[in-house]
């Protein structure tokens, strides 16, 4: 018994003097109890004011070419660059409240559970975002329906 607490000891005192996996975790765990949370960004139905979406819910995409993804390109030449505009949309996990992914359809407009206000749609087999990108699959929030709120 003695010889194993001296073993034990033993390597207490080498992991001191070293940064290994376990004490990058530590500091790790630190660092991160030191921050300060991030503001939370909710969405709202513009119409009812009911919360449909919240920052942790969005599906990040890569922003698209804009309309050069959408226009038939001619062998002209004009290759004049306009900076891409910002999503007109975004992009949510299934949630609760989308009742027409619960009762299975593959693709559906998307409607406010308090008023019944459309406020986008989705495709299990993907859409194609304002920037060009194509999501898949899709659930889909206008910005124009939404308000966008700091909390």
């Amino acid at each position: 018994m003695k010889h194993m607490a001296s073993y034990f000891n033993s390597i207490l005192t080498e992991m001191e003097g070293t940064s290994g996996p376990c004490m990058q975790l530590a500091t790790t765990t630190n660092s991160d109890l030191e921050t300060k949370p991030k503001p939370q960004v909710i969405y709202r139905c513009k119409r009812c004011r009911r919360i449909v979406a919240a920052q942790e819910n969005i599906v990040p995409h890569e922003r698209g070419q804009g309309e050069k993804c959408f226009k038939w390109r001619k062998r002209s030449g004009d290759l004049t660059e306009k900076e891409p505009s910002e999503c007109s949309s975004i992009f949510v996990e299934p949630m609760k409240w989308m009742q027409a992914v619960h009762e299975g359809h593959v693709e559906e407009k998307l409607q406010c559970m308090g008023c019944k206000a459309r406020l986008g749609s989705f495709n299990w087999a993907g859409m194609q975002c304002s920037c060009g990108t194509w999501v898949n699959p899709a659930f889909q929030l206008h910005k124009n329906r939404l308000d966008e709120c700091q909390t």
